[in-house]
């Protein structure tokens, strides 16, 4: 039966998403349960937990993220049941329009639920140039932020950029931002916008030369300018899913989005 998705769940969740081969952590599960406790549930039978699913809630849209059903349970209707449980959380808070990025085996079932594709968002890897010259600076001009990713996705995600710029550092430029975060894996750029793409460019190269090591990021494929400038820095495309979206079309900008902020689970 569905129940609400605990702080004790997250290790166990964090163990079979790598096992999976995603990207998250700790910090984003505690972010999820405190800012749409509602949307974060899980599916429990005597004492076991089956499966996964968490969603947040923008000013006037909603992200689902994070469905995972144990591979013993499979087949066996859990996702349906706790991607209907998210749904109605998300709606009965009058979200406009609901997110979500579907691998290729789950587009079909979002399909039945009324989602329609609206774009491919690739994961980009490469490496950072590692100029010792370059300097990390802490959050700067929020209002910028802010601005610049609502002229992308059509929405306030305030929350989300706040806690994503506050795990790492970031960059501003003129109508542009990039946030940069540690993981384990190595950095992820995002979120990432502006209104330009030299705009843009400026800020990849700051980022890219404090960089060492590992670095990958998520980039709505519709936005071609993003493609040129990764392929140049020699990074390349490990894999795709889809963007999707429930109800309202929304106001959606790829060519100002150059990375997401969360690695598929947030928007």
């Amino acid at each position: 039966m569905i129940e609400p998705f605990v702080e004790s769940d997250i290790p166990s969740f964090i163990a079979l998403a790598r096992e999976e081969g995603w990207v998250c952590g700790a910090w984003e599960f505690q972010f999820l349960l405190q800012n749409f406790p509602q949307g974060c549930l899980a599916w429990r039978e005597e004492g076991k937990t089956l499966g996964y699913i968490t969603s947040l809630r923008h000013e006037n849209s909603g992200w689902i993220g994070n469905l995972l059903v144990t591979s013993e349970a499979r087949r066996r209707g859990i996702g349906a049941k706790l991607m209907e449980g998210a749904l109605d959380a998300l709606l009965s808070s009058q979200e406009a329009t609901v997110w979500l990025t579907a691998s290729a085996k789950g587009v079909g079932l979002y399909r039945k639920l009324g989602f329609l594709p609206i774009d491919s968002i690739n994961r980009w890897k490469g490496k950072g140039t590692s100029d010792p010259r370059a300097e990390r600076l802490p959050h700067q001009d929020l209002q910028t932020m802010r601005e610049v990713d609502r002229a992308g996705w059509g929405d306030r995600r305030d929350g989300l950029l706040d806690v994503t710029v506050g795990r790492g550092w970031s960059y501003c430029g003129e109508h542009s931002f990039l946030c940069c975060q540690p993981w384990e894996e190595g950095t992820q750029i995002g979120a990432w916008g502006a209104l330009m793409e030299t705009q843009a460019e400026l800020l990849l190269d700051r980022a890219l030369g404090g960089l060492l090591g590992p670095v990958f990021l998520d980039v709505p494929a519709g936005n071609l300018a993003a493609a040129s400038l990764l392929t140049k820095r020699k990074f390349s495309i490990a894999g795709s899913n889809t963007l999707m979206y429930l109800g309202a079309q929304p106001s959606y900008d790829n060519k100002k989005i150059f990375a997401l902020a969360s690695m598929g689970s947030m928007g």
